[in-house]
C-alpha cells in the first residue's frame, strides 16, 4: 500500500492498459479518478473495482483531446479527493494505414490526443501537484523503432511524448516532481488481442515470445508513481519483451 493517502488521475482509464493502471494504483492505496469518452458501463466497472479495493473512485466523461479537458479533469479530482498527487496520461488511439490515406483530420486528432493533451493535462496538474508529485505518460516502443509501414503518424506522435517527458522533467525538477514515460510494446488488450491474425504475424519479432499483459505495464507505472522511483525522471521505460533489442 505504498500510495496510501495519494490521489491519482488516469486518462483513458475505462479499458485496457488504462483500466489496469487504475486498478493497480488503487491496490497500492491511492484514490483514483479515470476519464473516459464512450463507455460509461466499462468506466463504472473500473470504478466498482477500485471501490472494492477500499479506495475512493471517480469516473469523468470527457474528450481528453479537448483544449479544456485537462483543467476540467484536474478540477474535478481536487474537488472530489481534495488533492492530486499522480497524473497518468494514458488516453490514446492507433492510427494506421497507407501514407497516402492520412488526412489532415487524422493528423490533428492524433497529435491533439497524444501530444497536446498530455502537455495540457500536465500543465493543469502541475498547478496543484505537491512537491514530489508524479507525472507518467504512456508512449510506445514504436517511438524508437518503426518496424513496418503504415504507422508513420502513430510513431511520430509517440516520439513526441519522449521529448515532452524530458522537457517537463526539467521544468518541474525544482519541485521534485518526476516526469517519465512508459513505452509498451504489443500488449494483450481488446484493441490489440494476442490471438489475432496480426498478432501471430508479429509474434516472431518478440524475443520473449508473447504479448505483454496489461498488468505488467501497470506494474511499471506503479513503480514510477511510488517513493522508490523518487530519483527517476526525464526517462522512458520500454516494456516490449525485447522487440526493440
Amino acid at each position: 500500500m505504498s500510495l496510501t493517502g495519494k490521489a491519482a488521475l488516469v486518462t483513458g482509464g475505462s479499458r485496457g492498459i488504462g483500466a489496469a493502471i487504475a486498478r493497480r494504483l488503487a491496490a497500492e492505496g491511492a484514490d483514483v479518478a479515470i476519464t473516459y469518452t464512450s463507455s460509461a458501463a466499462r468506466a463504472a466497472e473500473v470504478v466498482d473495482a477500485i471501490k472494492a479495493s477500499g479506495a475512493r473512485a471517480l469516473a469523468i466523461s470527457l474528450d481528453s483531446a479537448a483544449p479544456d479537458a485537462g483543467r476540467e479533469a484536474v478540477a474535478r479530482v481536487v474537488d472530489e479527493f481534495g488533492r492530486l498527487d499522480i497524473l497518468v496520461n494514458n488516453a490514446g488511439i492507433f492510427p494506421n494505414g497507407p501514407l497516402e490515406e492520412i488526412s489532415v483530420d487524422d493528423i490533428d486528432r492524433t497529435l491533439a490526443l497524444h501530444v497536446r493533451a498530455p502537455l495540457l493535462f500536465s500543465q493543469a496538474a502541475a498547478a496543484v501537484l505537491p512537491d514530489g508529485g508524479r507525472i507518467i505518460t504512456i508512449g510506445s516502443n514504436l517511438a524508437d523503432r518503426t518496424p513496418y509501414p503504415g504507422i508513420t503518424l502513430y510513431s511520430a506522435s509517440k516520439a513526441a511524448v519522449a521529448g515532452l517527458t524530458r522537457g517537463l522533467a526539467r521544468d518541474l525538477a525544482p519541485r521534485r516532481i518526476t516526469v517519465n514515460a512508459v513505452q509498451p510494446g504489443n500488449t494483450d488488450t481488446e484493441m490489440n488481442p494476442a490471438d489475432s491474425a496480426d498478432a501471430a504475424a508479429d509474434l516472431p519479432n518478440i524475443p520473449l515470445g508473447r504479448f505483454a499483459h496489461a498488468d505488467e505495464i501497470a506494474a511499471a507505472v506503479a513503480y514510477l508513481a511510488g517513493e522508490e522511483a523518487a530519483y527517476v525522471t526525464g526517462t522512458t521505460l520500454t516494456i516490449d519483451g525485447g522487440y526493440n533489442a
